[in-house]
């Protein structure tokens, strides 16, 4: 029988660079959503998630072509408060997911 050797996160995060800025960056996403959620359609809420953060560019993912139209219209806001929040975001890209079968 073979032994798994595998260790909690956190441990893994702590001895790889690498792993530990991807959770960082996970984070920070996170944390940007949490900020601009208050300026969100209560019905457009449910349908986003944070996406990845790749240098001053984060990104949306969002769930549906409809809600990705309704956002848009919100870029400019989102991205005023998230840089009075001292993020320095100069764009939000939107990227809607496609269901998996």
């Amino acid at each position: 029988m073979k032994r798994s050797h595998s260790m909690p996160l956190q441990q893994a995060a702590q001895e790889s660079p690498v792993l530990a800025r991807l959770m960082a960056l996970a984070e920070e996403s996170g944390q940007r959503l949490a900020a601009i959620s208050p300026l969100l359609p209560a019905g457009l809420r449910s349908h986003i998630a944070a996406g990845p953060i790749d240098g001053p560019q984060w990104c949306l993912l969002v769930q549906n072509s409809a809600a990705a139209a309704k956002l848009r219209q919100l870029l400019p806001t989102l991205l005023a408060a998230l840089n009075r929040r001292g993020w320095e975001v100069t764009s939000i890209r939107l990227k809607v997911q496609t269901p998996t079968a």
